[in-house]
């Protein structure tokens, strides 16, 4: 499954707006469900404005109803807020090119309420 998540990520990654970067990223989120939602960056000349593509798949699935989810796939390591953004949802394993990981060893230090 989690090989089907990474090339979904690659796909995604088709579809990213980076004229600033010209870095493209895709990322695709597995819900506990089994739901897949994809998504890519898309850049803003206001770099603040920029979404990363985990970000744009988890509100994507959020935005659906789901909120519980196994595994998120990208195909470049997560930013800090990416990282913290999806450590809301849970502890959930981080699948890139090169390694497979908990959000937990990412993000040793989370944020959380």
């Amino acid at each position: 499954m989690y090989t089907k998540l990474l090339e979904m990520a690659k796909e995604a990654a088709e579809n990213a707006y980076a004229p600033y970067s010209g870095l493209r990223v895709g990322a695709a989120i597995l819900g506990e469900d089994g739901s897949i939602f994809t998504g890519c960056n898309i850049e803003n000349a206001s770099y603040g404005a920029t979404v990363c593509a985990e970000r744009v798949a988890l509100y994507t699935a959020v935005s659906k109803g789901v909120r519980k989810f196994r595994a998120v796939a990208v195909t470049h390591i997560p930013c800090g807020i990416c990282r913290q953004t999806l450590f809301e949802f849970g502890d959930m394993d981080v699948i890139t090119p090169d390694a497979v990981q908990k959000l937990s060893l990412l993000l040793p230090e989370a944020f959380t309420l």
